[in-house]
């Protein structure tokens, strides 16, 4: 489905990850795996934080944020991925494409500043527990979560409109399994400099300034937990602070590679967005889960309250 290079591409030929059809069998089934795997836990989370009073804190409330837009940000890529793989034709409208970026870009970018609004909530509650209640009011999560929800439209806005402002015409072939940003730029008609530029930028704000956040909150968390005296106050503050630290470091890490080198190699960038978009948001619930102590015990109290009721 290629064009001529007079014609406007009206739709993209998605590639996908693998050609080999035992391959596509074993994708399809593991992509529907995880995405109803992301979609129970990521559900159970936010169910649990909602009707268990004990989880109404800021840091349940940024938890909940973060695990909506895990869903959301899943749901924006892995379906039409599971269909593709069992279509002969995986084509996409230009239109559908546009917003299938824009909702990409939105997703990614909000997570992005809700893992460094995160850090700083722990930073306080472990550097200024005293304080902790007077600063993290209600208002100012709300107003938080709302700037973190914001940045991600300005970000998504801004990259979207750069790289569809670009000519497509001719090539309409995707070496990728979605519409993002660093594939479409490889596909484009003219000449990608100053948009990889502005992407760049971008990225550079909305990759590196939570960055900054993070690692200065946790250089501030280690030097507290090491004057600690108690062993039992270090090794609660560690548990608290690990779950998200190994979240950060696996979004980051994905997105950094994928966003922050756009010339990298096709198939490292296929594999890199399997992991981030498709992966990622069903392991942040789990490890929120399985090492937070207050998350099992909402979810045995919530499991004994329907026991209850069945009898």
């Amino acid at each position: 489905m290629i064009q001529t290079n007079q014609t406007w591409v009206t739709e993209f030929f998605l590639l996908g990850l693998t050609d080999d059809p035992q391959t596509q069998q074993l994708l399809f089934v593991l992509f529907l795996a995880v995405y109803l795997g992301t979609i129970l836990g990521n559900l159970l989370l936010i169910s649990l934080v909602l009707l268990d009073s004990q989880l109404h804190t800021p840091m349940y409330f940024f938890l909940c944020n973060l695990s909506l837009v895990d869903l959301c940000f899943s749901t924006t890529t892995v379906p039409q991925t599971i269909i593709h793989i069992l279509s002969r034709r995986k084509l996409i409208s230009f239109t559908g494409c546009a917003v299938q970026l824009l909702f990409i870009l939105f997703f990614g970018s909000t997570e992005c500043s809700l893992l460094g609004v995160m850090s700083y909530d722990r930073y306080l509650a472990i550097c200024d527990p005293m304080h902790y209640s007077l600063i993290m009011t209600w208002k100012v999560c709300g107003l938080l979560a709302l700037g973190c929800w914001f940045s991600g439209i300005v970000a998504s806005l801004v990259d979207t409109t750069f790289t569809l402002s670009l000519p497509y015409q001719g090539d309409n072939k995707i070496a990728h399994f979605i519409c993002e940003l660093p594939a479409l730029l490889n596909v484009a008609s003219a000449d990608t400099h100053s948009s990889e530029m502005v992407v760049f930028l971008m990225g550079v704000v909305i990759l590196l300034a939570p960055v900054s956040v993070i690692m200065v909150s946790y250089v501030c968390i280690v030097v507290s937990v090491v004057r600690m005296r108690t062993v039992s106050g270090r090794l609660k503050a560690f548990s608290t602070c690990g779950s998200h630290l190994i979240v950060v470091i696996l979004f980051y890490g994905s997105a950094i590679i994928n966003y922050m080198t756009p010339k990298s190699a096709k198939e490292l960038g296929k594999m890199v967005s399997v992991f981030y978009a498709v992966i990622n948001p069903m392991l942040n619930p789990l490890i929120y889960s399985l090492r937070n102590k207050d998350v099992k015990r909402a979810f045995k109290n919530a499991a004994n309250r329907r026991s209850i009721c069945r009898t």
